[in-house]
């Protein structure tokens, strides 16, 4: 892989729609610490499984950003590591979703929000065209 091949429109392009993509995660969760702060006395919408949860996801979706900063500059591990992280959360976001009574409704619908964000990057990162220019020499 060149420089030539990053700056292509379609890889620019691709990796501008993961990175808004992962940056709609990162928002969304930090949105849903700042909400369990604003909530934290009201114990039934705010559990301790909220916190841990949301600092979970807080971290994993900054992780998730700077890999989808470094694959974009030409990192091959970065590339690969950003596919098995988002592939990974989509995983336990559908968890989440799918356990009963864990989680309050609000934070199940949070995730579903988290969760559609992290199945477009998946996609974007799957198609061809990226998988192409990453593809082993």
């Amino acid at each position: 892989m060149t420089s030539t091949d990053l700056n292509r429109p379609d890889t620019r392009r691709a990796f501008r729609t993961v990175r808004r993509l992962v940056l709609a995660y990162l928002g969304v969760s930090a949105l849903t610490l700042v909400a369990a702060f604003a909530l934290r006395d009201h114990t039934d919408l705010i559990t301790p499984a909220v916190w841990v949860r949301g600092t979970i996801v807080l971290a994993g979706a900054a992780v998730a950003l700077l890999l989808t900063v470094r694959a974009a500059r030409g990192s091959r591990g970065a590339f690969r590591r950003l596919r098995v992280v988002s592939g990974a959360m989509l995983v336990a976001i559908a968890a989440i979703i799918a356990v009963p009574g864990v989680f309050p409704v609000w934070m199940k619908i949070e995730q579903g929000f988290c969760g559609l964000a992290l199945l477009g990057v998946a996609v974007v990162l799957n198609g061809r065209q990226l998988r192409a220019l990453f593809a082993r020499p």
